[in-house]
């Protein structure tokens, strides 16, 4: 199948290995000094290793490549895994016999229970039903707020503070919406579960419109790479100088950068 698959310069590698860790599906492995794509069934085509490679020696390319594997996922068979993983050079894939790196799978599928003490106490009875509680006022500022969704030229987006969010931060973070969402506009998406790519919708609203300030929220997890990743290079495809940030959020809902 014609998939976007990473693809490795060797001449611009330097062997710092900084891919092969952000690469958490384990398709990246050092290899005589150099990175080097050994699965590409288990290359996502997110780019998680892109932000962290130092020289840019990874980029995308659209070819034919085998369908994705998700390490995690049991209802593949590991000769249908094995089959899938050779490579060009009909190399055989790592495996614990070879001493290679076994693929551990995305971090962001891993359950965890977050315990928070009293505050999270189970209300009073009297206060259990919901129409009883306080309400807080939200604080969006327009309709509709899925990346795919949104029109490029909305007149909201004029002389726009524009947040790009990954969905799940606004559950983690429990003050999200004072915090980010305030005197923003604001655009969400999970680069893990939605299809295609990010960079050229967000190239096309930040290139029409007048956009301020771009602020991305991201959660933790390596998947999450994916939409700072796509932002990035829609700000190098707009060839705007615009401010930019990126705020990371913790799985128990801490700001850590």
């Amino acid at each position: 199948m014609k998939r976007k698959i990473i693809k490795i310069d060797e001449d611009l590698c330097i062997g710092c290995g900084a891919c092969a860790d952000a690469c958490q599906e384990g398709a990246i492995q050092m290899i005589d000094g150099k990175a080097k794509l050994v699965r590409e069934d288990y290359c996502d085509g997110l780019g998680n290793c892109l932000p962290v490679c130092p020289t840019d020696a990874i980029s995308f390319e659209e070819r034919e490549a085998p369908e994705f594997v998700n390490p995690t996922d049991n209802t593949h068979s590991d000769e249908k895994r094995d089959s899938a993983a050779q490579d060009k050079s009909g190399d055989k894939p790592n495996s614990a016999a070879s001493g290679g790196k076994l693929p551990c799978g995305c971090p962001g599928t891993k359950s965890r229970t977050i315990t928070r003490g009293a505050q999270n106490a189970e209300p009073a009875a009297e206060t259990q039903n919901i129409q009883s509680i306080q309400s807080v006022q939200s604080m969006l500022n327009q309709w509709p707020v899925q990346i795919k969704l949104v029109p490029v030229n909305a007149p909201y987006f004029d002389s726009a503070n524009l947040l790009v969010a990954a969905d799940c931060t606004a559950y983690a973070y429990a003050d999200f919406h004072r915090k980010f969402i305030r005197k923003h506009i604001t655009l969400i998406g999970c680069p893990k579960l939605d299809e295609g790519d990010y960079a050229e919708k967000l190239t096309q609203i930040i290139s029409r419109n007048n956009i301020k300030s771009v602020t991305v929220v991201r959660m933790e997890v390596p998947c999450c790479g994916g939409i700072e990743n796509a932002v990035k290079r829609a700000l190098a495809a707009s060839g705007k100088l615009i401010p930019w940030q990126v705020v990371t959020i913790s799985t128990d809902g801490e700001i850590i950068e």
